[in-house]
């Protein structure tokens, strides 16, 4: 799609504001659920901090030339357990964070000096359209689990006990189980969710001026308003199967603590001191960070290639060549670092970001900037960060329906010139696609290689595997070529020699 502001555009104030609200609504979801999942005193505040820092970061060693937003990754959720494995301090558990996200960060700083000095010419041989579309689809598809599963889910939930049979020592015994239950009926938090996807899709599609630029903000306020109305009827006898927002935290606001975040670095010397023990094995302790998180970056780098190919396709810049490869890793290499130093969770680029720019039409660098700004001003102000959080999974689940469907169909649109009517094409993006949506994930202790790195391996794979005789008779064209000009030019060598006269 044609966009409405490029890179280098500066959208009017009132309408960046908007643009950059909505940046933000759209990367918000997965920012903070890292931290809520791996827990051990990260803080959803804290991560949206570190984002926003990390994005900075990367917008000024991009030169302000690739509108990308970073946030919280979740393929390093195994790493992170991992910091705080065999009953660590709170001390050694965050330093061993910001330890991995330096590991992690230092991958890409190598990979990004390789590629300086040999270019991307070799990246566009190993994966070209073929393999790069069908993989970009994949980014999208592989998340698509998520948008239903959320669409059907509100946020306010109750704990319940029940008794288990288990089988211990050969003999049945009864086990107090506690479990998380949402409130909500699946079919209410499913209508809120898709009246947030109609309103959402109405105004991209029929809005006219603002609307059409930012249908998120006006999709999720819809959402949130119908989910409120439910939820404000919930409270009626009998009527808790409406309940789909989780008013709660709203409780909070009345401490201290929820007006600052609890910074990574912070927490390393507010949560004691390590003992003799762990200063004495904290070179095994480095190690297994390194194991860890090491593997898990080269794997997100070809997380970091599918979405930058992603982006270039949809503003029809090739942002590895300007401003570079070298300069994308660079600045997701370092804004990670910066990131994690502050919110503790390794940083990376977000599908959800790019399907933002290509609904709205929206590619402007400076939104991405006040974006960055807005997130780290946020985790500052209580009130907004704790709406921002009791936004109920399906409004997020309805808008995200849109988002990652985007993401899945710019895939597709690069394969558009390719010729599916050859089989060698037809078999690397089929390769590509089923072990993607199949979910294919491969574990070698620790380290996990997700689904996306999986099916974009395995497609680069295949398609070296049906082009080796391409290749070969590529080779042999040319060379008969290059005979065939020197048979053509044999005779006249030839006649030149028995007739020196006609050299004169």
């Amino acid at each position: 799609m044609k966009m409405i502001y490029n890179v280098k555009d500066k959208p009017p104030a009132g309408r960046l504001i908007l643009f950059s609200l909505q940046q933000l609504l759209a990367i918000l979801a997965a920012t903070i659920a890292v931290p809520m999942i791996v827990q051990n005193g990260l803080t959803p505040a804290a991560a949206l901090f570190g984002a926003g820092v990390g994005t900075i970061v990367y917008l000024l060693l991009t030169r302000f030339k690739s509108p990308v937003f970073l946030g919280s990754s979740f393929a390093f959720l195994g790493s992170m357990g991992a910091a705080f494995a065999g009953g660590v301090s709170m001390s050694l558990g965050m330093l061993g964070l910001l330890i991995g996200a330096v590991f992690a960060g230092l991958v890409y700083v190598i990979i990004a000096v390789i590629v300086k000095f040999a270019g991307v010419k070799w990246i566009d041989k190993i994966m070209p359209a073929v393999v790069i579309g069908p993989t970009v689809a994949i980014i999208g598809l592989s998340l698509a689990g998520n948008a239903v599963g959320d669409l059907m889910s509100g946020s306010a939930s109750y704990t319940v006990t029940e008794l288990v049979a288990v089988i211990k020592d050969g003999a049945a015994v009864l086990q107090e189980v506690t479990k998380s239950v949402t409130y909500a009926h699946p079919l209410i938090a499913l209508l809120c969710g898709l009246v947030t996807l109609g309103v959402t899709i109405v105004c991209s599609v029929y809005g006219k001026k603002m609307l059409k630029m930012i249908p998120f903000i006006i999709g999720i306020l819809s959402g949130y308003a119908v989910a409120a109305i439910f939820t404000a009827f919930s409270y009626l006898p009998n009527a808790e199967f409406l309940r789909v927002i989780d008013f709660s935290a709203f409780a909070t606001l009345g401490t201290a603590e929820a007006w600052y975040p609890d910074f990574a670095f912070v927490q390393i010397f507010t949560k004691g001191a390590l003992d003799a023990g762990e200063v004495g094995s904290i070179g095994a302790y480095i190690g297994t960070i390194a194991v860890a998180y090491i593997p898990v970056a080269f794997v997100v780098f070809a997380e970091h290639l599918a979405d930058h190919k992603n982006i270039s396709s949809i503003i029809e810049s090739d942002l590895l060549k300007e401003p570079g490869l070298h300069r994308t890793l660079l600045g997701d290499g370092i804004g990670s670092i910066a990131g994690a130093f502050f919110g503790g969770c390794p940083n990376t680029t977000y599908g959800e970001s790019v399907g933002c720019v290509a609904i709205s039409g929206n590619a402007s660098v400076i939104t991405i900037f006040v974006t960055a700004c807005m997130a780290i001003v946020c985790a500052f102000l209580a009130p907004f960060t704790l709406f921002l959080s009791s936004i109920p999974k399906c409004v997020m689940g309805g808008v995200c329906v849109a988002l990652y469907g985007f993401i899945a169909v710019s895939g597709l649109k690069m394969v558009q010139k390719v010729d599916l009517g050859e089989n060698r094409n037809l078999f690397v993006v089929s390769v590509i696609l089923i072990a993607g949506v199949g979910g294919l994930v491969v574990s070698f202790g620790k380290v996990v290689i997700t689904s996306i790195a999986c099916s974009l391996i395995l497609g680069i794979l295949t398609n070296l595997l049906v082009n080796i005789h391409g290749k070969k008779q590529a080779i042999a064209a040319q060379a008969a070529q290059q005979e065939e000009q020197q048979e053509e030019t044999l005779p006249t060598q030839e006649k030149t020699e028995d007739n020196p006269n006609e050299k004169l």
